[in-house]
């Protein structure tokens, strides 16, 4: 959505500072480029219900792109993935410092909220989008998501609980972005579950994508360092490539049934977005 394209870099983090590269350091990864695709399903609910408001839920989604953002860079850390390459270009700990790269991830959490707070919305509605983005970005979803993920590096877990590890780290957040949009029109509670829940599952196919195309893509067609995951309790090093691929592919089918049954306004909002990722791993 070339809307939220302009307005993120309308409004790119930046403060009066004397220090050589902290703004830099500050934008550098967002405007790298990335797919937007938790703001982008933010933005296709409102759009589906309510245009007129998708100018008001621009902030909230750069909320979603600064915080996602944030768990990118420090994703890449040294003591996590130690990962050089994000999003086709240097991580910050390599073009800057560990501690640059740090406290830029810092910002941008922070930052997120403050997005949401001078939002021009209603007081009540940036309680709620405060509440479920904290709730779900951090010590009860993406945060408990890495840090599973990082203490059971060399530990096999099952399939289920690799499942649990995803739905927090990864799929949570997607959720989240579809019930942002849900809570900015004014969804009733119901409908908003229902997306919700959807938004879990497309998260975890997201994750089992994630792990097909590190395993089947170069760095330069990734964006990212691949073959990175070796000591990871990945879909693929516990059931295989092909049986991952068969995994996606029944997931997607299921997602692309449930998505036939929304109500018209929204499939024509999420259509361009949603099916478009439903099969990337083909």
């Amino acid at each position: 959505m070339q809307k939220f394209e302009t307005y993120l870099y309308n409004n790119l983090p930046t403060v009066d500072t004397f220090h050589p590269n902290y703004n830099k350091a500050l934008s550098s990864m967002l405007v790298a480029g990335g797919k937007r695709f938790r703001p982008i399903l933010l933005l296709s609910v409102v759009e589906a219900y309510e245009p007129l408001l998708v100018d008001s839920a621009l902030a909230p989604a750069l909320a979603l792109e600064f915080l996602h953002t944030y768990s990118l860079i420090h994703d890449d850390l040294p003591a996590m993935d130690n990962s050089p390459l994000r999003r086709g270009f240097e991580t910050l700990h390599i073009t800057y410092n560990e501690a640059t790269a740090i406290l830029v991830g810092d910002a941008l959490n922070t930052e997120a909220f403050y997005c949401i707070a001078k939002s021009p919305l209603r007081d009540d509605i940036k309680v709620k989008l405060i509440e479920v983005l904290s709730r779900d970005g951090g010590m009860s979803g993406m945060v408990l998501g890495q840090a599973i993920d990082l203490y059971f590096e060399n530990k096999p877990l099952t399939l289920e609980q690799i499942k649990i590890l995803h739905i927090n780290k990864t799929a949570k957040l997607i959720a989240t972005s579809l019930q942002m949009g849900a809570i900015i029109v004014g969804l009733p509670k119901e409908k908003q579950e229902e997306l919700y829940t959807f938004g879990i599952e497309l998260g975890l196919l997201f994750q089992i994508q994630d792990d097909i195309i590190d395993e089947t893509h170069s760095e330069e067609e990734a964006g990212k360092t691949t073959r990175n995951d070796s000591d990871k309790n990945s879909f693929v090093n516990l059931i295989g490539l092909d049986k991952t691929i068969q995994e996606a592919d029944s997931l997607a089918t299921d997602l692309e049934k449930r998505f036939r049954k929304f109500d018209e306004e929204l499939q024509n909002g999420l259509k361009d977005i949603v099916l478009k990722y439903l099969y990337r791993h083909r």
